[in-house]
């Protein structure tokens, strides 16, 4: 049996004086550290949307651009590595903005010490995911630090995409009446970092989702267009995490229908096990929908003829009840408040 009394808390009181793991974790906490030190800090009219990436325009055309980084350990996982994981969160951050993904940099810190193998298979990696993305990598940085200073092998990444003409995607734009669809089954790629970290073994293999989806989102704008009022990815904290923070910015309700959420036995099985949350785990292969309502049955139907939407579902709706609100209708017929974690279940996935 694995030790899982070695466990960190990654939820400490919210008035911790320092950095904590439960800062980096997409909840309650990181919400806080953005709006109340770097908001302030770098305000902007770019910046306040908060979004996955940043709505700029430039000599007359709409650009998209967003940042990540990537501390994930394992670094080699079921389903990809850190290398894929560093191209494909970029390219979603940016096609679920709308933009069509162009060009990425990108940015190593590497520990002394390091397996020049290791580098090598991810970059590898890298290379492969752009090649499939259909985006390039075009500049890049290098850093090395003492043994004992760094964890192997951290990336950052920066995107730049061009946005579709006429394309508004936003949480602004989410309607009473709008239709939540997600891509897929939640939770794959938190659990399956998981289960390789720990040596947790299950009937059968939990690989992560990671996966560039500008593809099967440009199907679904070129089929529904603006029907579609805002999208996202919802990577750290998960559905809950994501849905939270569009009822937030876009002054509405989320009423989740919990029968309906997509979610595989084993990775349900796991969750039940280790008492985590399916809607709360990370993904890196899924998308969420907000759509008018009379184009819900054509998105579903485009996401499950494209082969990384085959288990697309209509998971729920927006309301002009309950406002900034995430709201789970249960099996039994009965409501519950999913709230913002303070942290994370599940530090370091991504």
């Amino acid at each position: 049996m694995p030790d899982l009394f070695h466990w960190s808390c990654p939820l400490p009181l919210a008035d911790s004086p320092t950095i904590v793991m439960g800062h980096g974790g997409g909840g309650k906490l990181g919400n806080e550290l953005v709006e109340h030190l770097f908001l302030p800090a770098f305000r902007n009219d770019a910046l306040e949307n908060l979004g996955d990436a940043a709505v700029l325009a430039a000599g007359g055309a709409r650009l998209a651009m967003s940042t990540d980084s990537f501390v994930v350990q394992p670094l080699f996982f079921p389903g990809g590595s850190i290398g894929e994981l560093a191209v494909n969160g970029t390219v979603n951050d940016l096609a679920v903005s709308g933009a069509t993904p162009m060009f990425l940099s990108a940015s190593f810190i590497l520990e002394e010490g390091f397996p020049l193998a290791q580098l090598a298979a991810i970059v590898e990696a890298m290379a492969r995911a752009a090649a499939t993305a259909g985006v390039q990598i075009v500049t890049g940085d290098t850093k090395v630090v003492e043994r004992g200073h760094g964890d192997g092998c951290f990336i950052t990444t920066a995107g730049v995409g061009v946005l579709r003409p006429g394309v508004e995607v936003s949480p602004k734009q989410v309607k009473s009446g709008d239709a939540v669809i997600v891509s897929g089954t939640l939770g794959d790629h938190g659990m399956a970092i998981l289960s390789v970290r720990e040596g947790l073994a299950f009937e059968s293999e939990i690989r992560s989702d990671c996966a560039a989806l500008n593809g099967m989102i440009a199907a679904v704008l070129d089929a529904a267009g603006n029907a579609v009022h805002a999208m996202r990815d919802p990577t750290r904290g998960g559905l809950a995490s994501t849905l939270n923070e569009i009822a937030r910015s876009s002054e509405v309700g989320i009423v989740l229908d919990e029968a309906s959420v997509p979610v595989r036995p084993t990775v349900q099985s796991a969750c039940e096990l280790l008492g985590l949350d399916p809607v709360y785990v990370a993904n890196e292969g899924k998308a969420v929908f907000f759509v008018a309502p009379e184009a819900a049955d054509r998105v579903v139907e485009v996401l499950r003829a494209h082969p990384l939407g085959r288990d697309a579902a209509r998971i729920g709706h927006a309301t002009a009840e309950h406002k900034r609100m995430l709201v789970a209708r249960t099996a039994m017929g009965a409501n519950r408040v999913i709230p913002v974690m303070i942290g994370e279940q599940l530090p370091r996935i991504c």
